[in-house]
């Protein structure tokens, strides 16, 4: 007869595989845990990773990195309004946005988001096959349509499409103050929020579907993003 801690592992396990499949084979053992941990499962780490290399459960990853910012040295960057302190006492008050990136099986797109320091969560985002300055301020033009906010500081790191003249006049326009800081700062904070940041995985519910480009690129993709990052509305 097995024991109750086998019989444990059983239960445990089913429950893995129903968040596994839930996020279409991409989580990870972080995420799962934390998963796990959001349904009142109080269990190690290292017994998740136990059971998933039982059950053959592996998260998604990526095989390449790809240089996201690229600063032009002839523009100049807003100031440093944050300094790291990632912190605020109430909605709209500090935004920070970062890009990322999706490898599709027809190659990569690119997505752009501004999350909401004090909610913590996604306010805008925007995804396309490109990196261009557009890309950048269709996720800011999101945002402030959701969230409409007054004075907001906007930090960036100092990428092109920061810096570039026609993000700074949306930012003026909507009365927002535009913060920039070194290569990666955002990028940390991001990873504080969802620690598998690092991995896409704002997206990586899209990244481990057996689907083609023009689909991330349509409506019919956006349900999944939505749902991942939990949008505030």
């Amino acid at each position: 007869m097995p024991s109750e801690h086998a019989r444990s592992d059983v239960v445990l396990g089913d429950r893995i595989e129903a968040i596994s499949r839930r996020s279409r084979s991409t989580y990870g053992r972080p995420r799962i845990h934390a998963e796990l941990a959001d349904e009142g499962i109080r269990v190690g780490g290292k017994r998740v990773a136990r059971l998933m290399r039982d059950r053959n459960i592996y998260g998604a990853s990526r095989r390449k990195t790809i240089i996201t910012t690229i600063r032009d040295r002839t523009a100049k960057p807003a100031p440093d309004l944050v300094d790291r302190r990632f912190t605020a006492d109430a909605p709209n008050q500090l935004w920070v946005a970062d890009i990322t990136y999706v490898p599709t099986w027809s190659g990569f797109l690119y997505l752009a988001v501004v999350l909401d320091v004090f909610i913590r969560r996604v306010v805008g985002w925007a995804m396309a096959d490109h990196m261009r300055q557009e890309l950048v301020i269709d996720a800011l033009n999101m945002a402030i349509f959701r969230r409409k906010p007054l004075a907001v500081v906007h930090h960036s790191d100092q990428g092109s499409q920061y810096t570039s003249i026609a993000f700074g006049q949306r930012c003026k326009s909507a009365g927002i103050r535009p913060s920039m800081g070194s290569r990666g700062d955002c990028y940390d904070f991001m990873c504080t929020i969802e620690p598998e940041y690092h991995s896409g995985s704002c997206c990586d519910c899209l990244r481990g579907s057996a689907l083609t480009r023009r689909w991330y690129s349509s409506p019919d993709g956006w349900p999944w993003l939505e749902r991942r990052t939990h949008v505030a509305g």
